[in-house]
């Protein structure tokens, strides 16, 4: 039988991060509330909780990657709407948001969760963020909580 290795959603011990981009704050300011609603019912205590705004999602990984080279948090998530226009504009901000929370989760060895809608539609945008396709914001906590119990899990093996 070969050993399994899983995280499980029990995160009171953990503090977390929270980067929140102002930009489209009709949609993001219900992630962070989903956010923190996940975080709060799976044991993390209030002060456990840190959230840090920056102007837009082009600066989430800059201010994700500060947060997790602190060796204060469990886990960094990342809360922002692109939303599609008339320009590439979200062509080049999508990739380079999508490209800098996984740099910065590589290079911190801590988990940043990409919790960024890349919608072609504010309805697309509206429906993610707590209306009938969930809450991305819940689903990136959960995220978040189970990756600090993964790999706390993998350094207590032999």
């Amino acid at each position: 039988m070969p050993r399994i290795i899983e995280g499980q959603f029990d995160a009171a011990s953990n503090a977390f991060a929270i980067v929140v981009s102002r930009w489209n704050s009709f949609v993001v300011d219900k992630l962070l509330e989903g956010a923190l609603d996940g975080l709060r019912r799976h044991g993390v205590a209030e002060e456990n909780i840190t959230v840090a705004y920056c102007p837009g999602s082009f600066e989430l990984p800059l201010v994700v990657r500060k947060l997790a080279d602190s060796g204060r948090y469990g886990a960094v998530i990342a809360l922002g709407a692109v939303i599609r226009g008339a320009t590439p504009h979200f062509d080049y901000v999508a990739s380079e948001v999508a490209k800098g929370v996984s740099a910065a989760a590589n290079a911190s060895k801590v988990p940043c969760i990409f919790g960024v809608l890349t919608t072609d539609t504010i309805e697309q945008a509206i429906e993610r963020s707590g209306s009938k396709a969930g809450n991305k914001g819940y689903e990136a906590a959960m995220v978040a909580i189970e990756m600090t119990s993964l790999l706390g899990n993998i350094d207590k093996l032999d």
